[in-house]
């Protein structure tokens, strides 16, 4: 498998993912990973229809992704791979993930969350997750789209204050 991008984007497959990065990628593949919205057929139902129809798109748990992470199979399948929280990211490179770089195109606001960014909301443990990240060199960018410049999330992190 190929990995061409690592996107975390808790609204998933959308406008930005599916003109912006899939085409400026050439992807074959959108996987979302994520273990609650995999148990909501609903949910899976309306993701697949949303995702441009050159594109297969898959919703799976951390667990099936993992293996065909590492099924021969899809070696030369192009993927972007989306997640809508880092934690989920440190799981699965605990179970065999290798990847470089994570790009933060949104994480929504919600109670308990601080604004960083005008896209980007953050708790405790996604700040815990994304410097646990960082600690094993992956780096962690943000960009809405392929053309945005690159902003160091860690930078952000290091100068913001939470309760």
């Amino acid at each position: 498998m190929i990995i061409t991008l690592t996107r975390i984007d808790d609204r998933l497959i959308h406008g930005q993912v599916c003109t912006g990065w899939s085409k400026e990628l050439k992807i074959s593949r959108i996987i979302v990973i994520n273990n609650k919205i995999f148990k909501d057929p609903l949910r899976v139902k309306l993701l697949k229809q949303v995702s441009p129809p050159s594109i297969n798109s898959h919703v799976v748990n951390i667990k099936k992704f993992i293996k065909v992470y590492n099924n021969p199979k899809y070696k030369n399948d192009k993927v972007l791979l989306l997640f809508t929280n880092p934690k989920d990211i440190l799981k699965t490179i605990k179970r065999g993930l290798k990847i470089k770089s994570i790009n933060i195109g949104g994480m929504s606001y919600k109670e308990g969350k601080i604004q960083i960014t005008d896209a980007i909301s953050v708790n405790k443990k996604d700040i815990k997750s994304f410097y646990d990240l960082n600690k094993i060199n992956i780096e962690l960018e943000i960009r809405k789209v392929p053309n945005d410049k690159k902003i160091n999330l860690i930078n952000i992190l290091n100068n913001i204050k939470i309760n």
